[in-house]
């Protein structure tokens, strides 16, 4: 800076547009002149500096110079002045020092932060002149706010013990500025304390953990443009049991023992802590063997010989019961050969009385009551169907030989032969219960009350479009903009059908993967296709062992094959996803998913969950659950456990069920001896296999009863194994507090089953419809080397069956339309930005190579600049634009 350099501005030296030259300053003022402070012998000096600035939403920012003595004073922005109408500048004289100050202010849009390509952020500094030359301020970057919405690393819930060390982790998520973060427990701030350390990296250390440590505990995010709530991580501190003192002997009893005992309470295990390992009652003989147990007896001096009778009656006894044990070590032995194929005994103590039972296809009793009481399971329905008019079977366990049933009406049945065990092949195992399961032959394993109602929603959609969701069972219905004609509305309606009325017209091999769902009115007519959305139980990754198809309803109530889902078909369009499929649709009506498996290796998930109740002072129920893995299908379970008042004991798991015929067996284990009993021949339960593979959205349970031995004992830990024969194990972990003012609401229950959720309007899509009109308009368009909808296809790995998206007027608006569909609850739009970079970098690098060759290329080519700008839209545009319709 100087006297050169302005003279050098003043000549016009520094290359700028007419229209954006500073103002020369005046000439120099008369030292006796009212303005001879301001040009005294200093060059400007700056009273304020513009500062760093950030642009939160599309709202413009002020950067503001003042200096003196300044006779001009303009912003240079990224090496270009700044037009001098785009300046707002004041002049004052300071009171002080007599100096004139002059201030400038400019204003800095978001539009011109995202036009500038550049090595580094947007920059603007002063430029001030005086008589003596220029001075410069510091430059002020400025740089669009944004805040991502996932967290790069949620804390995870832990179990501690206590006085140990908990470490939650945080990491919050990318922004400009920089996010602070604070840690929220319960939903309260969290200050620390002596045992709480926030750490600069942002992570929670407590050092030594106590009871009031357990909580919720929340990682919160914020900067000037938001807040971010990481996912709740559930801390628990727990106790582990100790032994209190042995209690004093007993007196001696008359059976020439005394006892002593001890509890578990110094301290009590506390928030699922262990139990004390060890006995916690303790007996022995009081007089050292002295002492004998019976006040008849006679020395063997005193013994005089019995009569030859006595003798010929004893030997006649012992060899009655010497060939009774030997019939029944040969009867258990053929029993066990029988059921050797499943390489586990189940044993169920009515078979050794009811010749019924002593097939393998038929399973023990699964009906909860106050006493153990089982339903008799059947693989072959022919024999099941004696049975079902018949209210309450249970199965009395006397002895542990002694088996009665409770309706004598049913002995008539018990000399029946044993029903047909099916053979290991496809075909039989299979489609043996087709008919028997239009019959309603297949029932449940207990008395499940499910919702027998058909889930029905609404809504009212214009040319806005919108979106039908029915919460909690992975269903939801997508009507895209554009799709109902201008100036008219549509009221459409969906519904799910209950399981039972699914089931009567399936034929074969085939079984229902996920909910049937109906969508209308019957005379609707849209302009382009709606997307709906419903979950399956197929295993994705034995899908070539599957043959899947999409089924509609006929008006005579019976299924017909819209398309299979390895085909590609121009009426329709599926998309299957490890557990959701999405549909692009035309003609309303009802639809299911329907799968037949080619071979033993096709795999279906289940979900598995076990609640528990007391059943009475002393008594515990568990029952466990076996359902298809869909969430509308789980919701039965929910609705049904909530009627009985059961408590989720533990997270619901996922087992993988291979069609290969084999059973499923569920048992109980670890339970405590010393402090529970459970009914002698009940710890293994079984499903046969085609309950289970026809179960078709429809529960199965099964139920352990046991009883404690004193009211003392609060809590009750134990496994449930449910494995498929020579098939996949999953273990659920059961540990809790049995009495009754300790209960917590289910967390499945908070949600309210019935609630319904309609979205209408720009609202209901995560796309903002500005965004969506650019990437429709610029993707439509064909170009020489094809249409760019194909390649927009391709980069959202929605490229199969391009022949459906041809037909389509917009294939563009059909593609975001599906992406929406798969995308809406993670509202991630990383995925869709990504994609459009990678295009635009294809386009860029296309049109580069073809420069040389013809000068306007980029006229015969896709709007290469339109689709760089949007590909150029951050994810955190995109967020804060969807915000503004999404909330």
């Amino acid at each position: 800076s100087g006297a050169g350099g302005y003279e050098a501005l003043r000549a016009g030296k520094r290359h700028l547009p007419s229209a954006t030259k500073p103002q020369c300053p005046p000439a120099a003022a008369d030292p006796g002149s009212d303005s001879a402070p301001s040009v005294q012998n200093t060059l400007p000096h700056f009273l304020q500096e513009p500062e760093d600035a950030y642009i939160v939403k599309s709202n413009p920012i002020k950067l503001r110079c003042r200096a003196a003595p300044a006779l001009q004073i303009f912003f240079k922005c990224n090496g270009e002045w700044v037009h001098q109408n785009e300046h707002f500048s004041h002049e004052y004289k300071d009171t002080k020092t007599g100096l004139k100050v002059r201030e400038v202010m400019i204003n800095v849009s978001r539009q011109q932060v995202e036009d500038f390509h550049g090595p580094e952020d947007y920059w603007c500094l002063c430029v001030a002149w005086s008589h003596l030359g220029t001075s410069k301020s510091r430059k002020a970057s400025v740089r669009i706010a944004y805040l991502r919405k996932n967290f790069e690393e949620d804390p995870q819930g832990k179990e501690v013990p206590i006085n140990g060390m908990i470490v939650l982790h945080c990491r919050p998520p990318e922004g400009v500025p920089v996010a602070e973060v604070e840690w929220m427990k319960n939903d309260e701030l969290l200050h620390p304390d002596d045992t709480t350390d926030l750490r600069a990296d942002h992570n929670l250390i407590i050092n030594q953990a106590r009871l009031s440590h357990s909580g919720n505990y929340t990682c919160l995010a914020s900067n000037i443009v938001a807040k971010r709530r990481s996912a709740t991580a559930a801390v628990i501190v727990f106790v582990d049991g100790g032994w209190d003192e042995w209690s004093e002997w007993t007196v001696c009893s008359s059976q020439c023992e005394r006892q002593r005992s001890r509890e578990c309470n110094s301290p009590a295990p506390r928030h699922r802590g262990r139990m004390c390992e060890g006995n916690s009652q303790a007996s022995e003989n009081c007089t050292n063997g002295l002492c004998t147990q019976s006040k008849d007896r006679k020395l063997l001096h005193d013994v005089k010989p019995e009569s030859d009778s006595n003798d010929v009656a004893l030997y006649s006894g012992l060899g009655a019961g010497i060939i009774a044990v030997a019939i029944l070590v040969v009867a258990v032995m053929l029993y066990r050969k029988n059921h050797s194929e499943y390489g586990v005994d189940v044993i169920d103590s009515s078979a050794l009385r009811n010749p019924l039972l002593l097939n393998s296809s038929i399973q023990p009793d699964l009906t909860v009551g106050r006493t153990y009481s089982t339903p008799l399971c059947f693989q072959d329905g022919a024999d099941k169907e004696l049975f079902d008019p018949l209210p309450d079977i249970k199965v009395k366990v006397q002895s542990s030989f002694m088996v009665s049933l409770g309706v004598a009406e049913r002995a008539e049945y018990h000399n029946k032969p044993p029903s047909e065990t099916y053979p290991r092949d496809l075909n039989r195992d299979y489609c043996g219960t087709a008919d028997r399961r239009k019959k309603g032959l297949m029932t449940l394993n207990g008395p499940v009350g499910l919702c027998k109602e058909q889930q029905r929603i609404s809504g009212v959609f214009g040319h806005n479009g919108g979106r039908l969701v029915v919460p909690n069972t992975g269903v939801s219905l997508l009507v895209p903009h554009g799709a109902v004609p201008e100036d008219n509305t549509w009221e459409m309606y969906m519904a799910i059908t209950p399981p039972e009325a699914s089931l009567q017209t399936l034929e074969g091999c085939e079984v229902l993967l996920g909910p049937e769902v109906t969508y209308g009115p019957p005379g609707l007519d849209l302009l382009t296709p709606v997307a709906l959305t419903m979950a399956h139980c197929a295993e994705m990754d034995s899908a070539e062992h599957w043959n899947i198809q999409l089924k509609r309803r006929t008006q005579d109530s019976k299924w017909e094959e819209v398309m299979s889902v390895d085909e590609e078909s121009t009426s329709c369009y599926c998309l299957m996803d490890s557990a959701s499929c999405h549909l692009l649709l035309d003609a309303p009506g009802s639809y299911a998913l329907v799968g037949e498996p080619l071979s033993q290796a096709a795999v279906k998930r289940l979900k598995l969950a076990v609640f528990g109740a007391l059943e009475g002072p002393l008594s515990y129920g568990l029952r466990v659950y076996c359902v298809d893995d869909t969430p509308h299908a789980f919701q039965g379970v929910v609705w049904a456990e909530r009627s009985r008042g059961g408590q989720l004991l533990e997270e619901p798991q996922t087992l993988p069920f291979r069609a290969s015929s084999f059973s499923l067996q569920v048992s109980i284990q670890d339970v405590p001896q010393f402090l529970w009993s459970i009914k002698p021949f009940t710890t293994c339960q079984e499903f046969s296999f085609s309950q289970v593979w026809c179960s078709n959205q429809s529960p199965l349970h099964c139920a352990f009863s046991l009883e404690r031995f004193s009211p003392a004992t609060a809590q009750l830990s134990c496994k449930i194994s449910v494995r498929q024969v020579k098939g996949h194990e999953q273990i659920l972990q059961v540990y809790t507090a049995v009495a009754e003012c300790e209960k917590e609401p289910l967390p499945f229950f908070t949600q309210t089953d019935c609630t319904v959720t309609t979205q209408s309007g720009p609202r209901a899509f995560r796309i903002p419809p500005s965004i969506h009109q650019r990437i429709c308009a610029t993707f439509d368009t064909a170009n020489a080397t094809g249409n760019d909808w194909q390649l927009l296809a391709r980069k959202l790995h929605l490229d199969r069956n391009l022949g459906y998206f041809a037909k389509q007027s917009s294939p563009s608006a059909v593609i975001l339309s599906l992406w929406e569909a798969r995308h809406q609850d993670s509202a991630d739009l990383d995925s869709l930005a990504s994609a459009l970079e990678e295009i635009g970098k294809i386009h860029n690098t296309k049109t580069n190579n073809k420069e040389h060759r013809q000068e306007e290329s980029d006229c015969n080519h896709i709007d290469t600049g339109s689709l760089c700008r949007i590909a150029q839209l951050d994810t955190h545009e995109m967020e804060e634009q969807a915000s503004e319709y999404t909330g």
